[in-house]
């Protein structure tokens, strides 16, 4: 994995393979995307923790299974408890309806081991 990628992985806990892909592809893109990237995880106003946990809550409301999984994998090497993203969770529901919080929900349990895969 090159530097910029190790760098990333700090920032969100988990790189997507198709960053590790783009690279290789699309060297032009790549560079753009890492870009961006480094600037919306890098630490400000907000932690990158409470980035995680908002990624986690508009995946869940998008219902994007990939996505969840691939937050709740990077929240957890960022130290982000199941209780924060519950309560996160909890936010997608008020905004983006049961369906959202049951999406979410049911990720994190299985991620955690409380429930099996259906």
């Amino acid at each position: 994995m090159g530097e910029d990628l190790k760098r990333l992985e700090e920032k969100i806990g988990k790189v997507p393979e198709i960053f590790k892909e783009l690279k290789e592809t699309d060297p032009d893109l790549y560079g753009k995307v890492m870009g961006l990237d480094q600037v919306v995880w890098a630490d400000g106003a907000l932690s990158r923790q409470t980035k995680k946990i908002i990624a986690i809550a508009i995946a869940a409301a998008l219902r994007d299974w990939h996505a969840v999984r691939a937050q709740m994998a990077g929240a957890k090497s960022l130290g982000v408890s199941k209780e924060e993203i519950e309560e996160g969770l909890r936010v997608a529901f008020l905004l983006a309806g049961m369906p959202a919080y049951i999406h979410g929900k049911t990720a994190l349990e299985e991620y955690l081991g409380d429930r099996q895969k259906k």
